[in-house]
């Protein structure tokens, strides 16, 4: 039997039902999903000119880019429609920051899932044998909670950015040639952006991932159990001492009325004298 099987009939990877280990393993999958989409991402858009002088005209205008999105690096020449003179243009923007951010947040996301993943499933006794394990491991995941939203709010920006950069009516008012009514200028195609609309959605998925693990991550952790010990002793105290308290006010209340109602009624030795003062009355008569 070789040593995958061995580890899967001990129940080694039981870890993964858990909670834990399941989400990690889903933020494993999001992260790869999140920096594939975006960091290899490639476009581009075609556009035509048609001059009046239809030697001058060029019907097929080629614009590629891709990822880290530095448009502004991006040239292209287009025909001026006066004579054989041609324009070089680029496009405008640069949303390479937010871009580039966001991939290396998915990368590292996907490294540490990784590990952490493998020392669920393959080491946990030792994960769990002091605290120091569990306390990296909520400190890291608080921290990628917080990449994971500003990351992904940066290229939310940024593709927005990028979608009117890239817009072919944007770019055709670049064009002098475009600014002659007498020359016919149209778009022919546009970029397809929805692998990075997908990506930006797998951006806010890994936010809400890691952000759900923190519950399950600080429930491994020292403070949690300290919190749980103390909420527990505080309780068993204040039950203590009700019932200490009910105790005595019972065996209070039970004295009290034995003792008003012996107060209350008359006692054998004053029932009994009672009739002694009538007998001398008629005595002395």
């Amino acid at each position: 039997m070789d040593p995958v099987s061995q580890l899967a009939s001990a129940g080694t990877f039981r870890a993964l039902k858990e909670p834990l280990a399941f989400l990690r393993a889903l933020e494993l999958l999001f992260a790869i999903f999140a920096f594939a989409t975006c960091g290899g991402y490639s476009g581009g858009l075609r556009l035509s000119v048609d001059c009046v002088n239809k030697t001058e005209s060029n019907l097929s205008i080629d614009i590629a880019f891709a990822y880290p999105f530095r448009l502004h690096q991006v040239t292209f020449e287009v025909p001026t429609c006066e004579g054989k003179e041609r324009q070089k243009l680029a496009l405008i923007g640069d949303s390479s920051s937010s871009a580039e951010f966001f991939v290396t947040v998915a990368v590292f996301a996907f490294l540490y899932s990784l590990a952490a993943t493998v020392v669920y499933i393959f080491f946990q006794n030792k994960y769990r044998e002091n605290n120091r394990g569990p306390l990296i491991d909520f400190i890291i995941t608080v921290v990628f909670s917080f990449l994971w939203l500003v990351g992904s709010s940066a290229w939310a920006k940024g593709l927005s950015d990028v979608k009117v950069a890239t817009d072919p009516k944007e770019v055709l008012l670049l064009m002098s040639a475009c600014k002659q009514p007498a020359n016919k200028c149209t778009a022919v195609h546009s970029p397809v952006m929805s692998s990075l609309n997908t990506s930006v959605v797998f951006g806010f998925l890994n936010f809400i991932l890691w952000a759900g693990n923190i519950w399950f991550v600080f429930k491994e952790t020292g403070w949690h159990s300290s919190g749980q010990r103390y909420l527990s002793d505080s309780m068993e105290k204040h039950s203590s001492s009700y019932n200490q308290g009910g105790y005595n006010q019972e065996s209070y209340g039970s004295s009290g009325g034995y003792n008003q109602q012996a107060s209350l009624g008359p006692s054998s030795d004053e029932f009994g004298q009672q009739p002694s003062g009538p007998a001398s009355f008629t005595n002395q008569i």
